[in-house]
This record gives C-alpha cells, structure tokens and sequence, in this order.
C-alpha cells in the first residue's frame, strides 16, 4: 500500500497546487473564514477526489468512466479530459469529441507501445480549437496497463505532464482496489458454498435417521451419537473464514466418520495415520472435512460395496502433507478438471472446487488440491499446508 500512498499523496498535492492557483486568480470568499488558501485548495481537491473514487472503484466500465471523468477534469483543471481501455474510448468530458475522439486511440496505442507517460501534439486543423497537447497516462491494474487517463491542454507543460501521470497512478489505485474487492467477494462466495456443502440437509436428515434407529435398540449410544452431532454442528457453523488447527479438523472429521458410521454400519472401514508433530499446524477452516465427505460419497453412497477410507498426516520439514484416500468407484480425470473448473454442479463432487478454490486464494497456486484418479480405482487426494505462513500462526484464539 505504499505505492498506493505516494500515488494518492502525488496526485493530491500537485492537484492542490492547481487548485491554489485558480483560488488565488479568483480572490474570492473575502466575506467568510473559509481557511488559508491553501487549506481551502487542499479541501477543494480532497472533496472533488472522495467524489471521483467510489465509480472507480467498481473497475473501469464506460458507466464508472463517465460518472469519474468530469471530476478528474476537474482535479486536473484541463480543458478536456477522456478515459479509455486498451481498445475503445469509455468516457470524453469537454470540447474536442466531434474530431479528436476518433484519434485518440492511436495516440494511446503508441503509448501502449512505450508503456509509460507521454506528452503529444494533437496535430489538430481547427484553429479554433484549444486542444493542442495531450498527456496520455497509462491507467494499470493487477493484470497490466488497462487504459490510459488522456489530459487535453492548450499547451506544452511539464507541471500537467506530472500532474496527470500522478492523477493516473491515483487511479490505477482505486482500480487495483477494486480488483482487491472482487478477489475478497469471491474468496468469501466460495467460503460460503463451501459451508453449505458440508452440512447439507440431506447429510443432517441421514444423521438424524440413524440416531433414530438407535433410540430404542441402543439408547447409549444414541445418546453418544446426538453429541457427536451436536459438537460436529456446533464447530461447522462456527464463524468461518479464519483458520482452526489441524487438531480441531480432524476431531471434526472423528465426528462426521462417527456419524457416516452409524448409517453405514461395517462397510464404512477408516485408518487414520497421524503424526503428532502436525497437529498444532494452522489450515483454513472447513477444508478436510468435505474431502472426507467427498470419499464417503463415492466410496459408499455411489457403491454396494465396502469402502476403506485412509487419512493421513505427515511432516514434510516446512509442510505437512494430508491425504485422503478411498478405493471407491472413482472418476473419469476429465471430469474431475471439470469440476475443478466450476463447470459441473457440487453435487459432482462434494466441496472439491470449493476447497482447491480457498487453498489457492490463502497459499497460491502452488497449494491447490492435486488429486489422482480413475474408473474403479479409487481416488487419492493430497494436500500440502506450509507450517510457517505470514499471518498464519498456531494459538488458542484461532481454536473453535
């Protein structure tokens, strides 16, 4: 967010100096105490700023570049100003449009080329139009130069050479802003399907089913299985988003095997091998346990027969590694990338997007599921938890 700063501070204070200038050459509000000139030019250039951000902050679309246009001419005291993309015009305020509008695209592609601030003639005809320079700024975001911020004036200056390259980077900002927002929105969206994957009223009316059909056979452990339930509702629907220790996870996991047990009987078969080490290892909350539900589903629900379902977990010197692994009906790897890609529906494979989609949003692309699978031959999944993240660290707060 430094960059952020200088670009906002630049923009602002040479904007301010503008304003002064044009404050100063009125000399007006004699009759009211409305500050120093310099306090009344730095409010004039915050006030027209805090108008020009909340547009751009939706990204950089023909609707936001026109309602932020005229503001920015304003910041910039210029006698026009337009905004593009890479490819089109999205906004003109001021004079010029009906014969520099069409130009103009070819001025921003050679500065595309150069791919920083130029000043430029216009190499207009009309002599009485006052638009005979132009500073084209490049407007950037996350994946590159989006546009360009294009400052009309009647002349050659240095002062809005700068003036308006800092106003781009002051936008480039906003924009970058809004690519952060939109990343945040989907990483909560996907934390939120995720949620609503694990607890499914068709997995609740199943567990519920099962504990029934012990009330009166077994009334132990009945009653052993509704806290099993109680406790595994109770850490699911839990304040998401933040990370939990690998040890709540798997009690979490304990509990909905317990739970898948009751319904399945001895065909359910599990083997958990976990290294004590790991357990105090921080993880995103909620991103085993649909893995485990995945394999159950396939293992049994897809299946007549048996299923062994293995979890594991291991220290691998600055990770540990989980896996879950079932020798259920599997799937076609075409498919799977499928689902991976969002294109099939949830149902295809419990939570599997929803947690590859969340581990890369927290660790990057290097951190997201890999799975191996086939027809018949099961399906193994493993996961990789750097054990030293910034940010990311084992203590009591982050526990259920």
């Amino acid at each position: 967010m430094e960059i952020a700063a200088l670009a906002a501070a630049g923009a602002l204070l040479l904007a301010a100096g503008a304003a002064l200038g044009r404050l100063t050459a009125r000399g007006g509000g004699k009759d009211l105490d409305l500050g120093t000139p310099v306090e009344r030019a730095t409010f004039l250039t915050l006030h027209t700023a805090s108008l020009a951000a909340p547009p751009l902050r939706a990204g950089l679309t023909e609707d936001t570049a026109r309602k932020a246009a005229r503001r920015l001419r304003s910041l910039l005291g210029t006698e026009t100003l337009c905004l593009t993309s890479r490819t089109a015009v999205l906004a003109w305020d001021g004079p010029g449009a009906d014969h520099h509008q069409e130009k103009v695209m070819l001025k921003v592609a050679e500065m595309l080329d150069a791919g920083r601030s130029q000043s430029v003639h216009t190499d207009c005809d009309d002599p009485a139009c006052p638009l005979r320079w132009a500073v084209i700024a490049p407007l950037t975001g996350e994946d590159g130069v989006l546009g360009a911020l294009v400052a009309y004036g009647s002349r050659e200056s240095a002062v809005l050479v700068r003036a308006a390259t800092e106003v781009a980077r002051w936008v480039s900002v906003q924009l970058e802003l809004a690519e952060l927002d939109r990343s945040r929105t989907r990483i909560v969206e996907a934390e939120i399907r995720a949620l609503r994957a694990q607890i499914s009223p068709h997995f609740i009316f199943n567990s519920l089913a099962a504990i029934a059909s012990f009330v009166r056979t077994d009334p132990e452990r009945a009653r052993e299985l509704l806290l099993e339930f109680a406790d595994f509702t109770r850490y699911s629907f839990r304040r998401h988003g933040d990370f939990t220790q690998l040890a709540d996870e798997l009690r979490c996991i304990e509990q909905y095997l317990a739970l898948a047990g009751a319904r399945f009987g001895d065909r359910l078969k599990v083997t958990l091998r976990i290294a004590p080490e790991v357990l105090p290892v921080s993880l995103p909350f909620l991103v085993l346990q649909p893995l485990v539900e995945n394999a159950v589903k396939h293992g049994l629900e897809d299946s007549r027969e048996d299923c062994r379902i293995t979890l594991a977990a291991r220290d691998a010197g600055a990770e540990a590694i989980v896996t879950i692994e079932d020798d259920g009906v599997g799937m076609e790897p075409d498919r799977l990338r499928r689902i991976l890609a969002g294109q099939e529906p949830a149902t295809a494979g419990i939570g599997l997007s929803n947690v590859d989609e969340r581990l890369r949003q927290v660790y990057g692309d290097d951190y997201g599921l890999v799975i191996e699978t086939g027809v018949g031959a099961g399906m193994k999944i493993t996961v990789r938890l750097p054990k030293y993240r910034a940010g990311v660290h084992s203590s009591p707060h982050t526990r259920g």
